[in-house]
């Protein structure tokens, strides 16, 4: 009377298996297919830093002394607004940020700039993307690429300040690659020789042939 029962019991033991094996597969397929998430984020009091980094510089790497972008967002769930005062590494020599509503760039040499960036309550401080500010690092003090990222402290007036890696992005498109290898062409010169061996093998039979019959 209880063989049904026992017998299902059974069945749902051996499908568990092939179930986990089947979500397992699709957890690697989705991981496999998702796109490098550069960029870092962190968190103070209200304010949280999402996706700063420094974009793909032109030749793979950024030399010393030159400047670099800094990209990313700057979002506040607080209540009143906060002002980013600062941006601060020993990275770099000087910040200068140009706002698109300010008449002249704002920048220094002491290695931050004297900032006025305002943060509105439950918005976001969109960073040399859209209409937001363009923020420069100008004149890094070493060569740096992929990889690689730059201690950077933010200082804001309400929060206070935050030390965040920033790191150097990677390529938003495939990298040339070399001209590809000619199997075809390869084909033929092995068909040629082959050719020319075969000819010279019964030239040589013949040849032994002859000298045999005389």
């Amino acid at each position: 009377m209880n063989r049904a029962p026992r017998a299902a019991v059974m069945g749902a033991l051996l499908l568990t298996p092939i179930a986990l094996t089947a979500c397992s597969a699709g957890q690697v397929t989705q991981t496999s297919t998702q796109e490098p998430n550069v960029g870092n984020q962190a968190e103070l009091e209200d304010v949280t830093l999402r996706a700063l980094s420094l974009p793909y510089p032109t030749g793979g790497q950024y030399s010393s002394g030159s400047d670099a972008r800094l990209v990313g967002a700057i979002a506040s769930t607080g209540r009143e607004d906060d002002t980013l005062v600062s941006i601060e590494s020993e990275a770099f020599d000087s910040v200068e940020v140009i706002d698109p509503d300010a008449a002249e760039p704002a920048a220094d040499t002491s290695g931050s700039a004297d900032l006025d960036l305002t943060i509105p309550p439950n918005g976001i401080l969109y960073l040399s993307s859209g209409d937001g500010p363009t923020v420069a690092l100008v004149g890094l003090t070493e060569a740096i690429g992929p990889g690689q990222s730059i201690d950077v402290t933010f200082t804001f007036e309400e929060s206070g300040e935050i030390t965040v890696p920033v790191p150097v992005g990677v390529p938003t498109r495939d990298l040339p690659r070399g001209e590809e290898f000619d199997f075809h062409g390869e084909e033929e010169v092995a068909g040629e020789e082959g050719s020319v061996e075969e000819s010279s093998g019964q030239e040589a039979r013949e040849q032994e042939s002859a000298d045999e019959e005389g």
